[in-house]
């Protein structure tokens, strides 16, 4: 047995909050949004995919944002989107890590992300 990685990460959103991940996801991050398949959209939330990035939003009744535990998305042009992000109002947090530029970003949400892109 061997695991091979990972197909995508699920985050959870509150009941209505599709067009404010749509314009987060998809606006800001540049992530498509993906249909759902119909069995699993009647429930909510959305998905947001490349060909290398999976995101899924999955609507949680009682919900309560991930602050510490956060998927961590390799970005090329991380000036650029810290830059767009912060124009849009998003409070942006540099940190450091060896061989990396990285911050972290709340989603609508108050979910944690980390924006990180390698060092040349």
């Amino acid at each position: 047995m061997t695991i091979v990685g990972i197909d995508h990460v699920q985050l959870a959103m509150p009941a209505g909050g599709e067009d404010e991940a749509r314009r987060f996801y998809t606006g800001l991050l540049e992530i498509p949004e993906r249909p759902k398949p119909s069995e699993l959209a009647k429930r909510g939330g959305a998905w947001f995919e490349n060909d290398a990035v999976k995101v899924h939003l999955g609507v949680e009744a009682d919900f309560h944002p991930a602050r510490k535990a956060h998927p961590a998305l390799l970005v090329y042009g991380l000036d650029a989107l810290v830059a767009r992000l912060r124009h849009a109002g998003v409070k942006v947090l540099e940190d450091r890590l060896p061989g990396y530029s990285r911050v972290y970003v709340s989603d609508p949400f108050g979910n944690r992300l980390e924006l990180m892109e390698p060092l040349a």
